[in-house]
């Protein structure tokens, strides 16, 4: 549309012009339904889905299973294109209602994390891993947290007007789109010089940039590679895609997921052996 908007003086909820998530969104917390969290036999309890927030941690507890640590999980999941985010039972350890949400049952009482960030550092600190040299700590922190700040743009800016809105806007995908490129070029600039994002340590700010920024240039997130011309950040092409050849970013980029190819879903996960049955379903080379 060109016409000119003027918002109104106060503004009124229209459940019918919030594009794709239209009928899920509203303007108020809480649980729409009662629902309770299922609960297997490990202390690590993940209710998620593989979005690229969830996968930061899916990803997460694969790379600290892979490195010998006891970080065996379950992983639940949650969708929310079906509004499971808003059952009761997800909304007492995430009162948000987004995905993912931890409970840890290893003390003498659980303990909720919420917020993919909170949770990569709850994990790390916890298990003492992905933390990198204490000398570059407040280096790692500030790229974590740049992330956690610059995602917004990324997935509730540009992708939702570029790939999710009820029709195409010329301002909006501009301003998006120019801010993705920034951002882009950006972290460019950083893995020119150094191989991991805070410097040669692999850590929980890679692990959390990767499914965000790493995806988009790697695996043509929304369908704008091309839009965005991705292949001119060519360091972090570079970065990308030795990240994805981890063995535990391919395994945690397939939990909680329920799309795409099916040998490359495992909607829940319980063990290491679910991952065996998802090969036996890949097609043959």
């Amino acid at each position: 549309m060109t016409e000119e908007y003027t918002p109104p003086k106060v503004w009124t909820w229209d459940k019918e012009n919030g594009g794709q998530w239209a009928s899920l969104n509203r303007p108020i917390a809480g649980a729409t339904h009662d629902k309770e969290l299922p609960r297997g036999e490990h202390k690590l309890q993940l209710h998620s889905l593989a979005t690229p927030n969830g996968v930061k941690v899916t990803v997460m507890l694969e790379e600290l299973l892979e490195a010998g640590h006891d970080a065996e999980y379950d992983a639940w999941l949650i969708n929310i294109g079906e509004g499971d985010q808003f059952g009761s039972g997800f909304v007492d350890v995430n009162p948000n209602s987004k995905i993912p949400a931890l409970l840890d049952y290893s003390g003498d009482e659980p303990v909720r994390v919420f917020e993919s960030a909170a949770i990569l550092m709850h994990l790390a600190e916890k298990f003492d891993a992905f933390l990198g040299k204490p000398e570059n700590r407040a280096e790692m922190l500030s790229w974590l947290f740049w992330q956690m700040g610059s995602a917004p743009y990324l997935g509730g800016g540009f992708g939702h007007f570029y790939a999710y809105a009820p029709y195409p806007m010329e301002y909006p995908i501009n301003r998006f789109a120019m801010e993705v490129k920034r951002q882009l070029d950006v972290l460019d600039k950083q893995l020119a010089k150094n191989t991991f994002i805070s410097g040669e340590d692999y850590t929980i700010a890679d692990i959390a940039i990767f499914p965000w920024y790493g995806n988009l240039v790697i695996g043509n997130q929304y369908n704008a590679a091309e839009f965005l011309q991705v292949h001119e950040y060519e360091n972090v092409i570079r970065w990308a895609n030795e990240i994805a050849a981890r063995p535990a970013v391919q395994r945690g980029r397939m939990v909680n997921k329920s799309w795409g190819e099916e040998h490359e879903q495992l909607r829940e996960r319980h063990s290491a052996a679910d991952f065996d049955a998802r090969k036996e379903k890949a097609p043959a080379e």
